[in-house]
């Protein structure tokens, strides 16, 4: 069954090693209804919000499959939220859901969005919770899986054991990978992401500059 596995939620707390002296990412889950609006969930606020938030960027979600991945990897148990996801799921192909898949989770409606980018802020907090953290930029990139960032359509509530539907799939083929790999490593993949409507302002800004560049 595709369901959350965990809800979690962070607000800003002083820290001198992130790079702009303040981070959210330490995310904890929650119990009970947690409301969601157009920006996000109730209990959550963003502390970088030239790199974070938004609508394109509202809600962050991440498989507990992946999360089981690393732990094989790094050694040692990975928890809910450890990779400040607001959306633990299970069962939910995340890294293959199409940009513009829509999911009906608890009383809300989600359409996947964008992707996260991997930042030295993500590295350092990796190695203060005790995790090998070297090249961790570097391995989180190639690994591929960098979780969904989805838009709130219509606001509601959700809560721990709540079922993830995916009501709508758009056909295009433009995946969470393809469009990680478009914006991170693979730039020939750019020109692809054009064929989303509704594309997140970031990705179509750094699509339009490729296919100008080279027109």
């Amino acid at each position: 069954m595709s369901q959350l596995v965990s809800v979690n939620v962070g607000t800003p707390r002083e820290a001198a090693w992130a790079g702009i002296g303040r981070t959210s990412i330490d995310k904890a889950p929650v119990t009970g209804p947690v409301e969601v609006g157009r920006l996000g969930l109730a209990g959550d606020k963003v502390s970088d919000t030239r790199h974070h938030g938004g609508v394109d960027q509202a809600v962050y979600a991440y498989a507990r499959e992946d999360l089981d991945r690393w732990a094989v990897d790094l050694g040692q148990e990975v928890r809910d939220g450890q990779f400040a996801e607001n959306l633990t799921t299970r069962g939910v192909e995340v890294t293959e859901a199409e940009v513009g898949e829509r999911w009906a989770v608890g009383t809300a409606l989600l359409e996947v969005a964008y992707v996260r980018t991997p930042c030295n802020d993500f590295k350092t907090w990796m190695g203060r919770c005790g995790f090998d953290n070297r090249a961790w930029v570097k391995r989180f990139t190639l690994d591929g899986a960098p979780g969904a960032y989805l838009r709130v359509l219509a606001p509601g509530t959700v809560q721990t054991g709540d079922a993830v539907e995916v009501l709508h799939r758009p056909g295009h083929g433009v995946t969470i990978a393809t469009m990680f790999r478009a914006l991170h490593t693979e730039p020939a993949l750019l020109p692809r992401l054009l064929e989303v409507e509704g594309l997140a302002e970031k990705a179509r800004r750094k699509a339009e500059q490729y296919v100008a560049a080279r027109s």
